[in-house]
């Protein structure tokens, strides 16, 4: 996990990754994401999150996954 992005803290939602400065949990915008939500409705449900940072999370995710990706 990317501390410049992602913060773990047990005083913080148990220590679930949340979106650094925020106590928003990471796992919130995957939730959204699978609802079928678009990344601004998650946007507009959390204004302490900033695109900029929703969207590093995500390319983070990618780039953890990628790695692991195997072509059918």
């Amino acid at each position: 996990m990317n501390p410049e992005l992602i913060t773990v803290d047990r005083e913080i939602h148990s220590g679930a990754p949340v979106f650094k400065n925020t106590r928003v949990p990471i796992k919130t915008l995957f939730d959204h994401l699978e609802a079928g939500d678009s990344l601004e409705v998650f946007l507009d449900d959390f204004p302490s999150v900033s695109r900029e940072l929703a969207v590093a999370v995500l390319e983070e995710a990618h780039s953890a996954l990628l790695p692991d990706a195997h072509t059918a």
